[in-house]
């Protein structure tokens, strides 16, 4: 996986343009009341790869939204943070428990300005657990648990339970006589 470097000391017009607009369009979203045609509106300016069914939970918290790409019939509770700059990539069907970060960017650690970016990507079914971290360059797996407050370091496999810091394998998930069909 290719690690994307950016240089957040010399951005361009258009870069700080649209990180302006990420934030103010960010701070409305999170004062205006949830389940109303403007707070959808909203929610569709911040992220326009979003499917349909798919909803958030606010306060949201985060950069980058443009990097962001939701599936459908995904739920998203209250207080994500999203530092989206290397990519977000969240399949249908997905379920992410309050406080979840998802952090597709890091500093570079000779030059903090720089920041390094690897996607982040949550595989259909995925159920994230409440206060759990998703590390850059990190792929949970479909139909796979994250527990609650676990630091996601590696890959988590398909059809398995991670839990820990750092997080480990639990045990695997058997899949039901639906998802065999």
């Amino acid at each position: 996986m290719e690690e994307i470097r950016i240089d957040c000391a010399n951005p361009t017009p258009e870069e700080v343009e649209l990180s302006q607009f990420h934030a103010q369009t960010l701070f409305r979203l999170n004062h205006t009341l949830p389940f109303t045609t403007e707070y959808e509106e909203l929610l569709h300016l911040l992220f326009p790869d979003m499917g349909e069914g798919s909803r958030i939970v606010p306060p949201l918290k985060g950069v980058r939204f443009n990097e962001v790409k939701i599936g459908r019939n995904v739920v998203i509770n209250s207080d994500c943070l999203m530092m989206a700059a290397g990519g977000i990539y969240i399949e249908d069907d997905v379920m992410i428990a309050a406080n979840a970060q998802l952090i597709s960017n890091n500093h570079d650690l000779d030059n903090r300005w720089i920041i390094t970016c690897k996607p982040v990507r949550i595989g259909r079914r995925a159920w994230i657990g409440a206060g759990a971290t998703i590390l850059p360059g990190v792929t949970v797996g479909e139909n796979a648990v994250v527990g609650a407050g676990s630091v996601v370091t590696k890959d988590v496999e398909p059809n398995t339970i991670v839990a820990g810091n750092p997080a480990k394998l639990i045990r695997r998930i058997e899949p039901t006589e639906t998802e065999k069909e």
